[in-house]
């Protein structure tokens, strides 16, 4: 049987972004964009260059490296021509690989929502088709509201279809905007329309507002169509989009998927399916759902009884899949048991070669539950990872020690009469046998604390002098009365590199300084730094 390619189209940083409670800043959006790039995706669309300034410098250059960046807009408003339509204008210029514009397919939307005529939209399709394929741009024609509108009017919803394809659209994607449409639907309409577009060129962007969007995707597939457009963990407005989590780990792993397509995610990329998903949550300091499928921390977990009997005879007998192959970890509740290959896999990835049966896996194993325990999670912060290997390793050498700080946040009148509110940290280091004593004032008692610790550093001082923070983070890991702090610190250097490292205390000063002091060691390991 000839093996066909499926294409992943991922709007995490544009229909993800209309999440309730979900704002992705700059830096987000890069972070995102290159787990997206890692991971095997085909086009990362990125927003809506043109709709406000994030999007637009988000696309002041191209932020992908394998795959295809993309811009999102509408097509061309009725009344207008291409050349003067500024929003045509903002997705022409932005430095994207492929253009996605949003067509309405629905002739009661065209009149009521565009106010204007079946025939003008259709012009607007053709004519915004046309320009980007002028600037040599691949384009993607979003049919919106396309089931809707095919069960109201499938004339004039395949007419929709037709003319982006006949004008030269690569894909044709038919959207369940609402989300109401059902998998048998999806099946007999998506037939329907591969009649007038092929399934090379069509594919379906799912909501998931009737708990189907995975199942509606699949059935597209099955139905001809070879695109799908998704969101990590399933974001989205309302009640989300398609979980292209979810999607690449049945389309890898389910044979009657994976005997038939070719995805871009390799095997390889398919074990940090996990790490993925569980990074993005981070970067938008989200708890991640313990319950998503494949990835999700009680994904492999089972609690005492004859299941975990089970289980400890044979996984197989409650695990349709092996957790390791999308690096998660079984877990049978009364032992917890298991995750030493999950640990070995992790320890490769962040370069360390140790060889499996080495005890030395054992004990990071355990030392990982017990920070875990306490609330530490590696998944969002490989440095501290890192770190926490190498001392156990006996791999860290006492480059300095913390003899002491402390922090003062003062609320006063300033000469001008204004209320405002300084910090202050002062630092003492020992480097050896010189003793250092820093002080800084800084914007919140963070900052204050970063830029005292690095403020002299004695002679590992030039060895940290390009590093910049550039992320912060804070959840609350327990509530209540003794709540548990967990602190996310993300920097950079000259290099480029980023690494986040993590600290957990009951004081939100404390772990800070325990994830600024993790990211000294990282750089200072990293640098090659000797005593």
């Amino acid at each position: 049987m000839t093996r066909e390619r499926v294409y992943l189209f991922d709007t995490t940083l544009r229909d993800g972004a209309q999440t309730t409670g979900v704002d992705f800043s700059l830096e987000d959006k890069r972070a995102v964009a290159a787990l997206l790039d890692k991971l095997g995706i085909d086009y990362v669309e990125g927003g809506y260059p043109g709709a406000n300034p994030l999007d637009t410098t988000f696309f002041s250059e191209k932020r992908t490296k394998n795959a295809k960046f993309t811009a999102f807009g509408m097509t061309k408003r009725a009344g207008r021509s291409v050349s003067n339509d500024p929003g045509v204008s903002a997705l022409l210029d932005a430095q994207a690989d492929a253009i996605c514009f949003v067509a309405k397919a629905w002739d009661y939307h065209v009149r009521v929502a565009l106010e204007t005529t079946p025939e003008e939209n259709l012009a607007g399709i053709r004519d915004s088709v046309e320009a980007a394929r002028a600037k040599g741009r691949e384009v993607i024609v979003d049919c919106e509201h396309f089931f809707d509108g095919y069960k109201a009017n499938p004339d004039y919803a395949l007419s929709c279809a037709r003319t982006a394809y006949e004008a030269g659209a690569r894909w044709v994607v038919l959207c369940d905007t609402n989300g109401g449409t059902l998998p048998h639907e999806v099946t007999e309409i998506v037939t329907s329309v591969t009649k007038v577009v092929p399934g090379a060129h069509l594919g379906v962007h799912a909501h998931d507002d009737c708990g189907c969007a995975v199942a509606n995707s699949l059935a597209a597939v099955e139905a001809g169509a070879r695109h799908i457009q998704g969101t990590l963990n399933g974001l989205g407005e309302r009640c989300g989009n398609a979980n292209l989590i979810t999607l690449i780990g049945a389309l890898k792993l389910k044979d009657v998927y994976a005997s038939r397509f070719d995805l871009g995610v390799s095997d390889e990329a398919l074990s940090g399916l996990t790490h993925v998903s569980r990074q993005v949550d981070e970067v938008l300091n989200r708890q991640p759902n313990r319950h998503a499928p494949f990835v999700g921390a009680s994904a492999f977990a089972t609690k005492a009884g004859i299941h975990a009997s089970a289980v400890l005879k044979d996984p197989r007998t409650y695990e349709h899949v092996e957790p390791d192959v999308v690096g998660n970890a079984r877990k049978v509740l009364v032992s917890d048991q298991g995750g030493q290959s999950n640990i070995l896999a992790e320890l490769k990835r962040c370069g360390f070669e140790l060889e499996k049966g080495d005890p030395r896996i054992a004990r990071v194993l355990d030392e990982v539950k017990r920070k875990e325990a306490e609330g530490f999670a590696f998944e969002g912060a490989d440095a501290s990872f890192y770190v926490l290997v190498k001392r156990m390793l006996g791999e860290v050498p006492a480059f300095f020690d913390v003899e002491r700080f402390s922090v003062n946040v003062e609320r006063r009148y300033n000469a001008m009469g204004e209320l405002v509110t300084a910090s202050e940290a002062i630092v003492k280091v020992r480097v050896g046998d010189e003793v250092l004593i820093s002080a800084a004032e800084g914007n919140g008692p963070v900052n204050a604390l970063d830029v005292a610790l690095r403020k002299d550093l004695g002679k590992y001082q030039n060895l940290i002098q390009d590093l910049e923070l550039v992320d912060y983070k804070v959840r609350i890991y327990q509530g209540g009365s003794d709540a548990v702090t967990r602190v996310l610190i993300e920097f950079t250097d000259a290099t480029g590199e980023r690494w986040t490292t993590i600290g957990v205390s009951a004081n939100i000063i404390d772990a800070s300084f325990q994830a600024l002091t993790d990211s000294m060691i990282y750089k200072l390991l990293k640098g090659g730094a000797t005593l």
